[in-house]
């Protein structure tokens, strides 16, 4: 890999970068016939599809028992790593609970607002080429974090699904496993089978055809938000190790072929450094034909900015899923960059801490989603309302108000609904 200049990039080469491509449309009528087939056929369609596209024959759609077994099938360092990373994610989504409140005026209004649970939300695991525990916690944990009251998940059907996958299900409180995958798995969640229980809301990351699935459901059913391959974008001066920044790179692209891997600096230097490491550790990792396929990718690079606030600019343009900001000044810059998913300062810092450990999650937005949302939290699991409460004074105060417009808008009978409750005094 060769360093290339921001000042330099051509207009394609910089819509490669902002305008980052899930695939997505491209398999939405597909994805359109496979939901339909789950509303229509239930579990027939669902073991339909296992055997088409993940090639196995699924006798127990519901596998909750089998989870519960895994976490005698895994080894001990695997449970005890499991179980500390749900300790350290529920601790910090604790945090993130609202309170109920209540605030009294003096003009008589009493008006506050509560927080309360989804009661059934569906989070989908990915499977397929790599298995994903973290993904199951990050899910589940948030949601009865929350208190919500049945939270099922769905994760792709294998010849042996993954243990570890299973027992991080069954410990981070999963009330049901459902053991199907991809498109058809969304479409049990929204619409229900004979087996799998319907939901209100579904989250969880996924390929292309989770995504498609996703989209195609919204409107029946809530989702957390629309993701595309994961993304990091590196932010770094010259004092950063290139050691460091080539392997936050490298952990990122080892997810998928598409991901989007970019590093900017204003240090020439560095941007040599670290596309050296990356050229002599890329080979060796144990999915090196996918980080290479990442790093080959339109979206993915190592940037030269001529200053620190042009690489701040383009990192506030990337609206980065994932943004490892390596300088001496980190969180400087870092209140200079509002669009960002979730941020990882400092070189001891890797991003692959906030995947499976330090508590933060990891389901975040990408595709520039971090302009306009954030990633799964706590919040993503509550509906909030409002109270109210007037009294005769409060109301009295109100009613010139209230009346005035309501009369403006046509709307006789709000403004009636006013005046009749002082009937009596007049």
């Amino acid at each position: 890999m060769e360093p290339r200049q921001v000042a330099d990039l051509s207009p394609d080469e910089r819509r490669a970068f902002f305008e980052r491509d899930a695939g997505v449309d491209a398999v939405r009528g597909d994805v359109r016939d496979i939901v339909e087939r789950v509303r229509d056929e239930g579990d027939a369609a669902l073991r339909e599809f296992s055997r088409e596209f993940d090639g196995v024959e699924v006798a127990n759609i519901d596998s909750t028992d089998e989870a519960e077994r895994a976490v005698e099938a895994v080894d001990d360092d695997v449970l005890a790593a499991i179980r500390e990373s749900i300790a350290n994610v529920e601790a910090f989504h604790e945090a993130q609970l609202p309170e109920d409140w209540t605030r009294e005026f003096a003009d008589g209004r009493e008006l506050g607002k509560r927080f309360r649970p989804l009661d059934r939300v569906g989070v989908y695991v990915p499977g397929g080429t790599a298995a994903y525990p973290s993904s199951a916690i990050m899910g589940v944990v948030p949601a009865k974090v929350a208190g919500v009251e049945h939270v099922a998940v769905v994760t792709p059907p294998a010849e042996e699904v993954n243990p570890a996958t299973l027992a991080a299900i069954h410990e981070a409180g999963a009330d049901a496993v459902y053991t199907v995958g991809g498109a058809q798995a969304i479409g049990a969640l929204a619409y229900g089978t004979e087996t799998v229980t319907r939901v209100r809301k579904v989250v969880g990351p996924g390929n292309k055809w989770v995504t498609a699935a996703k989209a195609e459901v919204r409107g029946d059913v809530e989702i957390d938000f629309l993701a595309g391959p994961s993304e990091v974008l590196v932010l770094a001066d010259d004092t950063a190790d290139a050691t460091a920044v080539a392997t936050d790179l490298l952990a990122q692209a080892e997810h998928d072929p598409n991901a989007s891997v970019v590093a900017v600096t204003d240090s020439a230097d560095l941007a040599a450094a670290v596309c050296e490491e990356l050229d002599a550790r890329a080979p060796d990792r144990d999915r090196a034909e996918t980080i290479e396929a990442a790093l080959d990718g339109e979206a993915s690079g190592v940037l030269v900015a001529r200053s620190m606030p042009e690489a701040v600019l383009f990192a506030e343009e990337y609206a980065a899923e994932h943004l490892s900001i390596q300088a001496t000044d980190d969180e400087q810059l870092l209140d200079r960059i509002t669009n960002v998913g979730s941020a990882f300062l400092g070189r001891y810092t890797p991003v692959a801490a906030g995947d499976y450990a330090s508590g933060t999650n990891h389901v975040l937005p990408t595709n520039g989603g971090a302009k306009a949302f954030g990633g799964l939290s706590t919040e993503t699991f509550l509906r909030s309302s409002t109270v109210q409460r007037l009294s005769a004074d409060g109301l009295r105060d109100l009613s010139e108000t209230v009346t005035t417009l309501a009369e403006a808008e046509g709307l006789e009978a709000h403004a009636e609904s006013v005046r009749a409750r002082f009937e009596d005094d007049e």
